[in-house]
């Protein structure tokens, strides 16, 4: 058997390393996923001790993180450097996990075990407040839309679950298993033809002829966007590139993440002289509604400040910051603040403050933003569009937006400001991920950039009259604004794969503990 003709292990290492790195968008080698996790598999069966292996994983983990993910050092290095090697680390633990158990239950558990504890540690990184789930493995499909229609059932979960079974039955069949070669191909092939089925008898529904115009302004986020002096010509500019693709039937007019620059008193919109031109453009097109991107705040006192909430040099006063989406017309205004923080970087998690010097000398954050608990539908006054706002990256996050459909809203608005990154994989994977929201929700996804990739995407997953990068551009398209849409599998039960790994997790865990204290208890 090939597991009996060892391979050194940092072979091993550096191969899966490598395919995991190989098959990430924007990368067109997908399907090498499936086979990613196989080193790692045959490394285990040849009796590595549990040090090494960790040693080996981890060195595997660093060069996907890497590879995938090295371009968030373009906007802080420290961090970018911190992020990559604290979650190389944490991508160990299910790989742990796997090897004890193997070890002490048996290979069919252990595999089983495998799988659970992976998707376990997938469904806390989503949820918990260190969250960085840029590299769940079901995103790497966003690129092979015609693969995963499946997803308005299952999420990225599903597909999660299909690369980890599919890898175990591919080392199986190198085992030379009984069946996995048989396995591994029914395995391989049904959901990619369930998937085509779903495509086939489904279309995008048609509605009104009511189009929805995107901004990209391709402002540099360094050296233009936040310089004083320079705000009022970037409304302008805002301005001027609306006018250029509005018409009669543009209901919504959506621009990038803090397209206004400057900071912005909420409770006082209306009289804020920066948001003058902003008010005058709208009163101008009445039957205009624009969601844009501010960067907010609102003052407290002793009494009604938060734990977040920052003091006021020389005064009583304090103030919480906002990275928010303002939807407006010609004389109201709705809030939405986003609430999907990166960490460190635009809050601290609790568990870390006592680092805050330290995030504060490297670039990070103490007090950072303040976010809202509410997945709020933002209504266009004009009754046309129910919008589920992301800012920022918060559409890489599955159950998160499928509470705003499940909510009512019609249609996903992405606002975001990429151009942190420079011109790497970085805006091109979050660009794609907002393929895998309109797929588990069946919604149009339109989506703003400030340097690029600004878009549409049908919901199927599609993407329509993409936004080069580093270009500037308005784009303009008709989106239906149905009111009686029907909510997805997935947009009801969210997370439910996920979640059901947790408690198969447990089990686990507790069966461990129960067999271990039993072994000691014999011994005594």
């Amino acid at each position: 058997m090939l597991a009996q003709k060892r391979i050194h292990p940092l072979i091993l290492s550096l191969l899966s390393g490598l395919l995991l790195y190989a098959s990430w968008p924007v990368s067109p080698l997908t399907f090498l996923i499936f086979v990613a996790f196989v080193p790692l598999l045959l490394m285990e069966e040849q009796g590595i001790k549990r040090g090494p292996y960790f040693g080996y994983v981890y060195l595997s983990l660093l060069i996907w993180n890497t590879g995938t993910t090295w371009w968030m050092c373009n906007s802080t290095v420290p961090g970018g450097i911190a992020a990559i090697l604290a979650n190389s680390l944490l991508m160990c633990i299910p790989w742990i996990g796997f090897y004890n158990i193997k070890k002490r239950i048996g290979a069919r558990v252990g595999y089983i075990s495998l799988v659970v504890f992976w998707m376990t540690f997938e469904y806390i990184h989503l949820n918990w407040e260190l969250s960085w789930p840029w590299l769940t493995l079901g995103n790497v499909f966003a690129m092979r839309p015609g693969w995963i229609q499946w997803y308005e059932f299952t999420g990225a979960g599903g597909g999660t679950l299909w690369i980890l079974v599919l890898n175990i039955i591919f080392f199986l069949a190198l085992q030379k298993k009984k069946y996995a070669l048989l396995s591994a191909a029914s395995t391989l092939i049904l959901p990619v033809v369930i998937s085509l089925v779903i495509s086939y008898q489904s279309k995008v529904q048609e509605g009104d002829f009511s189009n929805i115009v995107i901004v990209q302004p391709n402002i540099d986020p360094y050296d233009e966007k936040f310089v004083a002096g320079k705000q009022e010509a970037q409304i302008i500019k805002l301005i001027r590139l609306s006018e250029a693709k509005i018409d009669s039937n543009t209901k919504l007019v959506v621009w990038p993440e803090t397209a206004i620059p400057v900071a912005i008193d909420e409770d006082s919109m209306k009289t804020s002289y920066f948001m003058q031109p902003v008010w005058d453009f709208l009163r101008a097109h009445p039957n205009l509604n624009l969601l844009t991107g501010i960067e907010g705040f609102r003052l407290f006192t002793e009494q009604t400040k938060n734990e977040l909430s920052q003091k006021l040099p020389e005064s009583n006063s304090y103030f919480d910051s906002y990275n928010s989406a303002a939807l407006m017309d010609g004389h109201n205004f709705q809030i939405y603040h986003k609430s999907r923080l990166v960490p460190g970087v635009e809050v601290l998690p609790s568990f870390l403050r006592f680092m805050a010097a330290w995030f504060e000398k490297f670039g990070g954050t103490t007090g950072g933003y303040t976010g809202q608990r509410d997945r709020t539908v933002l209504k266009t006054y004009n009754g046309t569009y129910r919008i589920a706002p992301a800012v920022c990256y918060e559409s890489i996050y599955g159950e998160f937006m499928a509470k705003y459909i499940r909510n009512g809203a019609n249609t996903i608005i992405v606002i975001t400001n990429d151009g942190w990154w420079g011109n790497t994989a970085g805006y091109k994977q979050h660009k794609n991920y907002a393929r895998l929201r309109a797929i588990e929700n069946r919604r149009w996804v339109a989506r703003s950039a400030n340097t690029g990739i600004s878009c549409f995407v049908d919901p199927f997953g599609n993407v329509i009259d993409p936004q080069d990068w580093d270009k500037t551009a308005s784009i303009k398209l008709t989106v239906p604004a149905l009111s009686n849409q029907s909510l997805t599998f997935y947009t009801i039960h969210g997370d439910y794969i996920f979640r059901s790994a947790v408690w198969i997790t447990l089990l686990i865990v507790i069966w461990d503990l129960f067999l271990i204290i039993k072994k000691r208890f014999h011994r005594a």
